[in-house]
């Protein structure tokens, strides 16, 4: 009868080595992710660029620009809009010969010194723009002395001569909105440098003779 095989343990090296696999795998079940170094973060994604700005009428108009305050401006314009309100009574007026209408919407608009100063006052920083201002009234002065004759031929033709102004005024130069004094010699506007408050502004909203835009 054979003696039975003597069972060996096992060697102490090959105890520790089982012992090291063992516990790195269990190191390598249970270790969270690692976070990502300082830094490396994902950058954020860049701004569109934008788009160009579109080109402003400016950049076609080819007319004199006249520079004006905002206040002057806005009582420019608003003189231009009495204006063509008076062209408009004259016109009606006319249409009925009611002729003591046609004078008297033509004398908001004839001349006088109060509107040769404010036109020569809007035209300080434009030459050729007051002088045409004041070529404007002396044409409603026509239609003034036509009304006062009967004459409804001559007031015609003075009121042809007068919308003949004003559309040349308009294709010459464009309003040009600045800051207070800006660019405007003598715009009567706080430290504008100018020589005082323009004639007939009293706030904004006096009548006066503007021309322009």
């Amino acid at each position: 009868m054979m003696a039975s095989r003597s069972h060996r343990p096992p060697s102490l090296t090959t105890s520790l080595l089982l012992a090291a696999a063992a516990l790195a795998a269990c190191k390598g079940a249970s270790a969270p992710a690692a976070a990502p170094p300082v830094g490396s973060a994902a950058a954020p994604p860049t701004a569109a660029t934008p788009a160009a700005p579109a080109p402003t009428d400016d950049a076609y108009d080819t007319r004199t620009p006249v520079p004006m305050p905002p206040m002057m401006a806005a009582h420019h314009k608003q003189q231009m809009r009495d204006h063509l309100l008076a062209i408009q009574e004259i016109t009606a007026a006319l249409a009925t010969d009611d002729f003591a209408a046609v004078e008297a919407s033509a004398g908001r608009i004839a001349w006088s010194e109060e509107q040769a100063m404010m036109c020569q006052h809007m035209g300080a920083g434009t030459p050729g723009f007051g002088d045409l201002g004041e070529a404007f009234h002396h044409t409603a002065d026509g239609i003034v002395t036509a009304a006062r004759d009967r004459d409804r031929a001559g007031v015609l033709t003075a009121l042809g001569a007068t919308l003949q102004t004003c559309t040349g005024c308009h294709e010459t130069y464009r309003q040009v909105v600045v800051a207070d004094g800006g660019g405007m010699p003598g715009a009567g506007m706080p430290g504008a440098g100018g020589p005082g408050p323009m004639p007939g502004m009293h706030g904004g909203g006096a009548p006066g003779a503007m021309h322009g835009r």
